[in-house]
């Protein structure tokens, strides 16, 4: 007879365990990310066969952000979109793939109280090598009336008014890590039962890591003080807490993952032909630098924290710098040294 651990509960089970904490909750934010959560299980069937179907490569359309769309990119972004229209906790979503926002237009939906903005599959340029790849989502309170269509100063709202925020990896195992003020827990997607159960509870990030993860490729295309302190990590032994182990997959999700749990900084700074940066600030360093700093750890764009920047649109790009907040700091002594 199969044994079943008990002591280990599912994304559902947890989520409704947060709730009788709050007594007055209305439970949207708790099916709403469980809503997230079936749409990860399906793509994860996707990503899973890949190889075995025809759903690599391009789809041959360029997004709005003027790169090439794949074919997964594209089933990622109509599954996160159809469940969160179909379910009754969000009214309305913006996604890297849409050109602007959708407001969904049915009575329930009007009525939510919150909205979704996500990226449905980042570093999808791995795709075709079966490299870690993932989905970043995040969760915020509409400033709109209910019961009227979102606008969208709904999406347009700083990072630290966030109610809540997550990534699904998908790799030698599928993770659903989301974080809300009272913590960061992440959950492994269990394929003999369908589930995602609570693996990884209340993550921390370490004060200090020894993994510093940056494109070495851009290194003559940064500013100064940036290529000084990639110097410096290069240069870390024991006598001033390294050696550091330089780790860059091109995946966000993937090296910002591995950097939450093991310690480290991840830069994507601006160069000399992007000094804006590339990485959009609504769909990934925004629910990124929430994550972040709720597990203890610190981002920035290289002058201020991520969560205070107000958007101007949806699409705007950010030089992003994260990790633990220790490493944060060494890096921006550097950004300040006159």
């Amino acid at each position: 007879m199969l044994a079943i651990n008990r002591k280990v509960l599912t994304l559902d089970e947890f989520t409704i365990q947060q709730l009788r904490d709050f007594p007055n909750a209305t439970g949207e934010l708790s099916t709403l990310l469980r809503d997230i959560g079936l749409a990860a299980k399906r793509v994860n069937v996707e990503v899973n066969k890949a190889g075995l179907v025809d759903i690599l490569g391009d789809a041959g359309s360029i997004n709005v952000q003027g790169e090439d769309v794949k074919k997964l990119d594209v089933f990622a972004n109509n599954q996160f979109t159809g469940v969160l229209k179909h379910g009754i906790s969000c009214a309305g979503i913006a996604s890297e793939e849409f050109d602007d926002h959708i407001p969904f237009d049915d009575a329930i939906s009007q009525n939510s109280k919150y909205i979704c903005l996500f990226d449905p599959l980042d570093g999808s340029s791995n795709i075709d090598v079966n490299i870690s790849i993932g989905t970043i989502f995040s969760v915020y309170r509409r400033v709109s009336e209910k019961g009227e269509k979102v606008v969208i100063n709904d999406f347009l709202q700083p990072g630290i008014k966030q109610v809540a925020a997550g990534y699904i990896i998908y790799g030698s195992s599928t993770m659903l890590v989301y974080a809300t003020r009272r913590g960061v827990n992440g959950f492994t997607l269990d394929p003999s039962i369908g589930e995602f159960c609570l693996s990884h509870p209340n993550i921390k990030c370490p004060e200090f890591g020894k993994i510093y993860s940056v494109n070495h490729g851009n290194f003559f295309r940064y500013t100064k003080p940036v290529q000084k302190y990639i110097d410096t990590c290069q240069k870390k032994d024991e006598n001033n807490g390294g050696p550091y182990s330089q780790r860059y997959i091109g995946s966000m999700v993937a090296d910002l993952h591995r950097n939450l749990l093991k310690g480290g900084i991840f830069m994507y700074p601006g160069t000399t032909d992007k000094p804006g940066g590339k990485l959009r600030l609504l769909y990934e360093c925004n629910p990124f630098a929430f994550i972040v700093e709720v597990a203890g750890g610190k981002a920035i764009d290289g002058i201020r924290r991520i969560l205070d920047i107000q958007p101007s649109s949806l699409h705007q790009r950010t030089p992003f710098f994260a990790g633990s907040k220790g490493m944060i700091g060494e890096l921006e002594d550097f950004l300040t040294a006159k």
